[in-house]
């Protein structure tokens, strides 16, 4: 009997592959996702600046998980945020409120994960520079 995943149609979307094929799917769309995008500049130039603060700092390995862990989730809240634009825009070019609803979660989403990984940084360097300024780490 024929497994009923591998005889779907070839309708534009992929059909099953390999993580050769899978590995490079990604890296096109992390192409795709921040090129063009002045609010992921934003955000990588942000990153930049966290992990050379973080450097000086000379953070643990705790601190460190958690600023990439930060760093990580703003960058897929903007990757998926971008994939909602560019999903709404093959859908139609036209206003329509419920898209301009879906696109205003998604930065919303953005913004949230954004403030939240700031506070989180904020007080991980606090916390480094209280400890730096005390002499313990």
């Amino acid at each position: 009997m024929a497994d009923p995943k591998n005889d779907l149609p070839n309708n534009g979307l992929r059909r099953r592959q390999g993580w050769i094929g899978k590995f490079r799917h990604a890296a096109r769309g992390i192409a795709w996702g921040t090129s063009g995008q002045k609010s992921f500049v934003v955000h990588g130039v942000a990153a930049v600046a966290v992990i050379t603060g973080g450097v000086v700092a000379g953070l643990g390995v705790e601190r460190w998980c958690l600023l990439i862990i930060c760093i990580g989730t703003v960058m897929a809240a903007e990757m998926f945020n971008s994939a909602l634009e560019s999903i709404c825009r093959a859908i139609t070019n036209q206003f329509d409120p419920h898209v301009q609803r879906a696109l205003d979660i998604a930065s919303g989403a953005v913004l949230i994960a954004a403030i939240t990984a700031a506070i989180a940084g904020a007080l991980i360097f606090v916390d480094a520079a209280r400890h730096f300024g005390n002499g313990t780490s």
